[in-house]
């Protein structure tokens, strides 16, 4: 082991430099506490409920039938987006055969959309299934769509802990709402 004054052969002391590489995201904290732990069933969740209430704000910006698509409410990057299922299911394997293609077709709207609206260089979608499988909020399924552009990772993260933002969520989903295809789901 390299000879360093807060590392013995044992002991690494925590917070201090190591051999691997962190990603920190304290502001999820708060998410994450009241998140996957917490929430099991329909009555406590925040995907559940969402649909109960007004569209700005639960910060929805379609209604499909079987299916919605609404802003992550901690953002990786602007119009970062939720499609979910308005059944409260944990895994892709349990929905309908028409669940899943109203799924696929929300995710590919909200592609459109975001194409014509920001002009994003590329995306990340991701389902995570599962607790260990990284999901926030494990017990409802949901798929993230990350509009991403060359240069949107910068310094600010990685120095001052801070992801630049530059347009709020209420006018993110004004803007995508708008643009979302009428009659189309």
């Amino acid at each position: 082991m390299a000879e360093t004054p807060w590392v013995t052969d044992d002991y690494v002391l925590p917070g201090v430099p190591d051999a691997f590489q962190r990603l920190w995201t304290p502001h999820r904290e708060a998410y994450q506490s009241k998140g996957q732990d917490q929430v099991t069933g329909e009555h406590d969740c925040p995907f559940c409920a969402a649909p109960e209430r007004d569209d700005e704000q639960s910060l929805i910006v379609h209604r499909g039938e079987s299916c919605f698509v609404l802003l992550n409410l901690y953002p990786y990057n602007p119009g970062h987006l939720l499609v979910c299922p308005y059944r409260h299911v944990p895994d892709l394997t349990d929905l309908t055969a028409e669940e899943a293609a109203e799924f696929i077709t929300l995710t590919q709207a909200a592609m459109k959309v975001l194409r014509a609206e920001s002009k994003p260089a590329g995306f990340n979608l991701g389902i995570n299934q599962g607790k260990v499988g990284g999901a926030g909020i494990a017990a409802h399924l949901h798929q993230h769509v990350i509009p991403r552009w060359s240069g949107d990772t910068n310094f600010l993260p990685i120095i001052a802990q801070t992801k630049s933002l530059s347009v709020t969520l209420g006018e993110i989903r004004r803007i995508i709402a708008q643009a979302w295809p009428q009659g189309d789901d």
